[in-house]
């Protein structure tokens, strides 16, 4: 089974509540699938035991003990990467999208493709057992590409290892990375929070999701912190046939257990907000 943890917008809260459903769990294969900005693994301190190169794209690099300065690359580049400075052909690698035309018509064959390296995949073991995670390089393109490999990583270690649930830690938005961490799932859990763009992005990701024909469920975090919105929301939830499985209040041991690099569930097993959390994961996998 594999189940994404998502969010319409950052700061909901979805990665403490991502870590608390890990450790309820027990044994599961865990992923970042945020790689703009992975956190998870900081929450769960895995023991790295592999790492791998991602290309994430490639970039256009000038031999000028070949190139005679012909300007075909210049004249066939449709990006205005390629151009001329004081009569000599130069790459603007800001423009260039590693289309690798150039270096196809180049007469001299002076155009190397370069290839983006720096971003990494990585892998390891943790208390619950296995997790993947990737770092995009800044600057660097194709998460989408990076989260499919970080997928094909976990469902090669679940069989591996026989784990049964994988879970999938998501970037915010509706973008691209998200289209890539829930193509494919079992189901998708959207935490969102009691505030207008809460409620806005809420009904953007639903829309997006529902797209994919998969379980939905809902959960309001802080959702004390504006019970009127948190109100509409449920209102919205019951028109559109949405489970919503928790209603969580602000808690500041979340943000405690976060500081302390534990899961609400390690760091206050027998709080109320850890027995709310446990009800509503037992909700989603049975």
């Amino acid at each position: 089974m594999e189940i994404a943890v998502i969010s319409g917008k950052g700061g909901t809260g979805k990665s403490s509540i991502t870590s608390a459903f890990i450790a309820l769990a027990g044994q599961v294969v865990a992923v970042d699938c945020d790689v703009d900005a992975s956190n998870l693994y900081l929450l769960l301190d895995p023991e790295k035991t592999g790492e791998e190169k991602f290309i994430s794209g490639y970039h256009a690099e000038i031999n000028k003990n070949l190139c005679y300065e012909c300007g075909k690359c210049v004249t066939y580049c449709k990006f205005d990467a390629l151009g001329w400075d004081g009569g000599s052909v130069t790459i603007n690698e800001v423009a260039c999208e590693g289309c690798f035309l150039c270096s196809r018509i180049c007469p001299a064959q002076a155009i190397n493709m370069i290839p983006s390296d720096d971003s990494r995949l990585y892998w390891g073991d943790f208390r619950y057992g296995k997790m993947v995670y990737g770092r995009l390089a800044p600057g660097e393109e194709n998460s989408g590409k990076l989260i499919n490999k970080l997928r094909s990583k976990a469902r090669e270690m679940a069989k591996a290892h026989n784990l049964e649930i994988i879970i999938l830690d998501g970037p915010p938005g509706i973008s691209c990375p998200v289209i890539s961490t829930i193509t494919g799932v079992n189901k998708v859990v959207i935490v969102t929070e009691p505030t207008v763009s809460g409620m806005s992005d809420l009904q953007r990701t639903v829309e997006l999701v529902r797209k994919f024909g998969v379980s939905i469920y809902i959960i309001i975090n802080k959702y004390d912190l504006n019970t009127k919105i948190s109100g509409d929301i449920d209102l919205w939830c019951a028109g559109q046939s949405l489970q919503v499985i928790g209603h969580f209040p602000f808690d500041k041991s979340m943000v405690d257990a976060m500081i302390a690099g534990k899961s609400i569930i390690e760091y206050t097993p027998n709080a109320e907000i850890s027995k709310l959390i446990n009800v509503a994961y037992i909700k989603i996998i049975t």
